[in-house]
């Protein structure tokens, strides 16, 4: 079975439970394919980068298999501004997020409720230096475990959707981004729109931010912020200290 997300943010679970932790979200326009049923809750696959877990079954439209393979094939469409919303025939208004999806709007076997949009959209890749001015568009979000809006998002989600809206593919989690690109072995070789990674004292990838030029870094840590970054890490200036030991830097693009 295959859905699509028609509500404006959904909370994807580990388990299926509503006390489970949210490991990430989906956001409207959002197509998946539904791996388990059980009870109210389906197991799903994010088709964008093959994310896993639970929502609830009311959370989601059913669409066809042949509906998925045609959205998975036709270039995405996004929401560019920090909140818009999608309009219907019966005066329905549904906020959506940055980073929506819109690309089934004009498929009328999945836009069953007639959904439209007038808002401003992105799609297609844009060229690397247009990254931080995405990144800033989140500034002061705050941080939330598994989330990928401006009302909340986590430190990889951040990452992930910044790309997206500017028509890259990284995968969600940090240590499974860090597997991705170009190692580069000094900060003086990168450059803005490359990333940093970050680990803890077992030597596991737990974080990651997005360089900027003379030696910044915006990352989400509380918020969406901007700190310094050197040889050790993160040096967050209102603490006076480092906050995060540098692993390595990744040239993803």
């Amino acid at each position: 079975m295959f859905g699509i997300c028609n509500l404006a943010i959904v909370p994807v679970r580990a388990e299926p439970s509503d006390r489970s932790e949210i490991v990430t979200q989906l956001l409207f326009g959002e197509h998946i394919e539904i791996v388990e049923r059980q009870n109210q809750w389906a197991r799903i696959k994010i088709q964008f980068d093959d994310y896993e877990g639970w929502v609830d079954s009311k959370q989601y439209q059913i669409i066809s298999e042949a509906n998925y393979k045609q959205l998975s094939n036709e270039a995405i469409i996004l929401n560019a501004d920090l909140i818009d919303y999608i309009s219907a025939p019966e005066n329905l208004l549904l906020p959506i997020p940055l980073g929506a999806s819109l690309s089934f709007l004009n498929n009328s076997e999945i836009n069953t409720s007639n959904f439209d949009f007038e808002g401003t959209k992105t799609s297609g890749i844009k060229p690397k230096s247009a990254l931080i001015n995405t990144a800033f568009m989140y500034l002061n979000a705050p941080y939330l475990w598994g989330g990928k809006t401006p009302f909340g998002i986590d430190c990889s989600g951040f990452t992930q959707m910044v790309y997206k809206l500017n028509g890259y593919k990284i995968h969600r989690d940090a240590s499974q981004q860090a597997l991705d690109g170009e190692p580069l072995s000094f900060i003086e070789e990168s450059e803005a729109g490359d990333l940093a990674f970050f680990d803890n004292e077992e030597g596991k990838i737990i974080h990651v931010g997005i360089i900027m030029d003379n030696n910044y870094i915006i990352h989400a840590s509380g918020k969406v912020r901007i700190d310094r970054l050197d040889h050790l890490g993160i040096y967050n200036p209102e603490l006076n200290k480092h906050t995060h030991n540098l692993r390595v830097i990744k040239k993803i693009i």
